[in-house]
């Protein structure tokens, strides 16, 4: 009896877990990342890289992400600034087989996977930027299967453009410094000349 009882046990945390993985990550984890598998995740480097379309990106903008690499069931990527845990920004539909997660109070906070088929390069996520200063990254834990997976896969850094003004910008201001002083040094000249050629 007390056999059937522990096999029970046994059998209900691992559906319990399998459950927990199959259908996404857990709110638990939108902080640190790691999935509730039981295990240890793989070492770095992560066989997995994160490209967005952008190094840039300005508040309202669509920007795409691709985690590139091997085929994978399981996600969780989120954008967050340097070492803050935050969830910025918010996620567009999320593409198929995948689906939201609400991280840091945000609905739309992160994109984990809704069910263990594939994913691949081919899987789009597209992340709409807030208004912020900061630089952000992409971050991802990636799950080949529930027992081989890899935290902390980021992405290069993203700078927010504008604030500092185009280079063409730049250009107009010196133009609009330097037209007038050279319109000081001309006119005298160009009314000298036609004094003299009365």
């Amino acid at each position: 009896m007390m056999g059937t009882v522990y096999f029970g046990v046994v059998v209900l945390q691992f559906l319990a877990s399998v459950q927990s993985y199959g259908t996404g990550a857990p709110a638990s984890a939108c902080g640190d990342m790691i999935p509730r598998h039981g295990v240890q995740p793989q070492p770095n480097p992560a066989p997995y890289t994160i490209q967005a379309s952008s190094t840039k990106f300005q508040a309202g903008t669509p920007i795409t992400v691709v985690i590139k690499g091997p085929d994978y069931r399981g996600v969780l990527l989120e954008a967050r600034s340097g070492s803050d845990t935050t969830a910025l920004g918010s996620w567009q539909t999320p593409p198929t087989n995948t689906k939201f997660l609400e991280c840091s109070g945000n609905k739309q906070g992160a994109i984990t996977h809704s069910n263990t088929n594939i994913k691949n390069n081919s899987t789009v996520y597209t992340w709409i930027p807030p208004a912020t200063t900061k630089s952000i990254m992409f971050m991802a834990t990636v799950a080949q299967q529930r027992t081989v997976f890899w935290v902390n896969v980021m992405s290069s850094s993203l700078t927010p453009s504008g604030g500092g003004g185009t280079a063409l910008d730049a250009n107009s201001g010196a133009e609009r410094i330097v037209t007038p002083a050279l319109m000081m040094l001309i006119f005298p000249l160009a009314v000298f000349h036609c004094l003299a050629a009365l």
